[in-house]
């Protein structure tokens, strides 16, 4: 399995495994959105031998009180069903955080499972005194600090791209 940054070719694999692995078309919908617009920071994949894409990372920007202080949002991340439980979601992760800090990005932030962004480094945003406008998710709601002073005066609101709106 080669993990490492997305390149344009992997655009149409990308799809696929989006639309294959969850419920509805949403979360492609969203991606490719997030491309079109230009707001799509980073994305990772993991791919086989063949090349073919079996796990994705999406990286893309967020703003806290309406102002860019050059974090991130996580969003989606999924791996493909015949390859899970292999510490493949892991690796995509942390390959994404380095990328992101060798860039200068100050913190990500993500709405997921504790139970597995926690033993990654992310701890509740709500202890920084942030919130996103999903209500209910503040367990879920989690950020990660890649710079140093990411979260001095930082408290408030963290608002996802506009894409994410259409979510509810």
């Amino acid at each position: 399995m080669l993990i490492r940054t997305e390149i344009g070719v992997d655009a149409a694999g990308i799809d696929t495994l989006l639309k294959r692995s969850f419920a509805t078309s949403a979360e492609a919908e969203l991606v490719q959105q997030l491309r079109e617009d230009g707001l799509l920071t980073l994305g990772v994949v993991a791919t086989d031998d063949e090349g073919q894409v079996l796990g994705y990372a999406a990286f893309s920007p967020v703003t806290l009180q309406g102002e860019d202080r050059n974090w991130v949002a996580l969003a989606p991340l999924v791996v493909d069903e015949s390859v899970r439980k292999q510490g493949i979601a892991k690796q995509l992760v942390y390959e994404g955080l380095d990328s992101l800090n060798e860039f200068s990005y100050s913190a990500v932030v993500v709405l997921g499972d504790p139970e597995f962004y926690n033993p990654l480094g992310f701890e509740p945003a709500a202890r920084h005194g942030l919130h996103c406008r999903w209500l209910g998710s503040e367990a879920a709601f989690q950020v990660y600090k890649l710079a140093d002073d990411a979260f001095a005066g930082a408290e408030g609101l963290i608002a996802f791209a506009e894409p994410f709106n259409r979510f509810d």
